[in-house]
């Protein structure tokens, strides 16, 4: 089986994540078994003293510590006389990313390994995993599907692709049907999670350190990395890299050994943690280790693990406003802080950007970042804040280009990443042979439309978000001079992405005849999986009349 779409995994010491890929595409349960043997059976108080002699921590961006989840599950479920069940967040939405990717389509045993480890340890009911993906959801399956003890209890389900939707809560929000968004209060999936059910979560990577963990055990694992964070990290490095990859390093190597074994181009800047990150200088991104305590101290964050140097070949205060752009349209839009704060803190970027803002827009994107700090229904405001005060201190020379000459010369040229438009986005534009600055369309959506001097719209440069479709619309409708549009993006000559479906598409082992557990499925399978049923595309209805995985 060929992996599109795929970055190329390195590794700098001993491989763990990464063993194995060397030789093979993707690892089969036969290739597994020979290069990681046999998963032991742990007891919850195993692999709570085990998690915590290593420090072993989630690799999903908040670093929570393992040990503490799988205890407050475990307490969770004795009080309440319910079966846990385990959760796997495959949706890696932060573009980016993609060593979780990587795992899911390479080496998915080391991921469902973990995964069972905890569930054994647990006795959770079952595993759930929330991929976003089609290509990572068949990997799974089919792999679940040729493993017995798997096949029981193995349950894929496909959620909507956006960037919000890869949070803790608005994933189990998907799975328990409700809209993928982030909850707006406090709840722990360990108290509440899918089903409503007690819910150990965590993300790909992390269930494929936990398997690593129970296989080697607390020495073994502590054999690489540093005393006080032992172990690997994958890294997804990308930006202004000319060998793009995911790269295994151990706790404490300098981040510029990274770079350099990836080429990156001359940077001005270091992303370490992806867009709810922080950049760092050429000079700390250089010297800093690849560790919490390491990124901590020069004033960034590990984050999802995402590396993105930026050349001297684009414009970073261009690249910054588009991601900003795209963080704004992202957000769920609960709160004032999303609703308003981040679309004014991208208007702000894209007018110093462009040469139109000054001084009173670089304090419009200051002020703006920090009053979104700490105010929102979820950790994506905060995230903001860090992006792009971070990006103005980092990239104060850029900043100082354009607002005293209007630009620097150079043109963003794309190199942050960001997904291509998705299928029924619209931009609000307007006809200018028509419009008479009434200014209505600026009443109605002020998140997305501001007026100049004259009294004339400015649009922001974003697709008109999810959750301001009907007021765009609605300025549409009432515009008195019936110069408002919305208009949908120009057809793209690459391939459609695969609709998403509103629902979650549920991808199950359901039981069959004499106790066999089969995929259902309604499209023809993929020749390159190891499935003797048909594969559902689009589940959202057939899911729901699927026998639950027999425990």
């Amino acid at each position: 089986m060929t992996v599109p779409d795929m970055p190329e995994v390195m590794c700098i010491g001993q491989a763990r994540m990464t063993a194995g890929l060397d030789r093979t595409d993707r690892i089969d349960l036969t290739t597994h078994y020979q290069v990681f043997g046999s998963l032991p059976r742990l007891t919850a108080d195993q692999l709570i003293g085990m998690a915590e002699q290593v420090s072993l921590r989630g690799r999903g961006g908040a670093a929570f510590p393992v040990a503490r989840k799988v205890k407050s599950v475990l307490e969770t479920a004795r009080r309440r006389r319910r079966k846990p069940v385990v959760l796997v967040n495959g949706t890696e939405g932060e573009p980016g990313s993609a060593k979780d990717r990587m795992l899911m389509l390479r080496s998915p045993y080391l991921v469902l390994g973990g995964a069972l480890v905890a569930a054994r340890a647990l006795q959770a009911s079952e595993i759930v995993i929330g991929v976003t993906r089609p290509d990572v959801a068949r990997s799974l399956s089919s792999a679940a599907m040729a493993e017995p003890d798997l096949r029981r209890v193995v349950r894929v389900v496909q959620v909507p692709d956006r960037f919000v939707s890869g949070e803790g809560g608005a994933l189990v929000n998907a799975l328990n049907g409700k809209p993928a968004v982030p909850p707006g209060r406090k709840v722990l999936p360990s108290d509440y999670g899918v089903d409503d059910l007690p819910t150990l979560l965590s993300n790909a990577e992390t269930y494929a350190q936990i398997a690593v963990l129970a296989m080697l055990g607390p020495e073994g694992y502590a054999t690489t990395g540093t005393p006080d964070e032992p172990g690997t990290y994958l890294l997804s490095v990308g930006g202004s890299v000319e060998r793009p990859a995911v790269v295994e390093v151990p706790a404490g190597l300098l981040l510029g050994e990274v770079l350099d074994l990836c080429l990156a181009a001359p940077w001005e800047g270091v992303l370490v943690g992806g867009y709810h990150g922080m950049w760092l200088s050429t000079e700390a991104a250089y010297n800093v280790p690849v560790s919490r305590a390491g990124l901590t101290a020069a004033g960034g964050s590990l984050g999802a693990g995402i590396v993105l140097p930026l050349g001297e070949g684009t414009c970073p205060l261009g690249e910054v406003a588009r991601v900003v752009g795209y963080l704004a349209n992202q957000s769920s839009g609960q709160c004032g802080p999303c609703k308003l704060g981040l679309p004014s803190i991208a208007r702000a970027l894209t007018a110093l950007a462009d040469g139109s803002g000054g001084v009173d827009a670089l304090d419009t994107a200051r002020r703006g970042a920090a009053a979104v700090r700490g105010r929102g229904a979820c950790a994506h405001p905060d995230g903001v804040f860090r992006f792009v005060l971070s990006a103005i201190d980092v990239f104060g020379d850029d900043l100082a280009a354009h607002l005293f000459r209007g630009t620097c010369g150079r043109r963003a040229t794309g190199i942050l990443p960001l997904p291509a438009p998705e299928h029924g986005d619209s931009r609000l534009t307007v006809d200018w042979t028509r419009c008479r600055g009434h200014g209505l369309c600026a009443h109605l959506v002020p998140e997305l439309v501001q007026l100049d001097g004259q009294g004339y719209p400015v649009f922001l440069d974003m697709p008109v978000p999810h959750w301001l479709q009907q007021e765009a619309q609605q300025a549409v409708q009432m515009c008195p001079s019936l110069a408002l549009r919305l208009v949908a993006p120009a057809p793209s000559s690459s391939p459609s992405p695969v609709p998403v479906a509103k629902e979650p598409a549920k991808v199950k082992l359901a039981a069959r005849k004499g106790g066999n557990l089969k995929l259902v499925a309604s499209k023809p399978s993929d020749p390159d999986l190891d499935v003797d049923e048909a594969w559902i595309a689009d589940l959202s209805d057939v899911g729901r009349q699927i026998p639950r995985p027999i425990t």
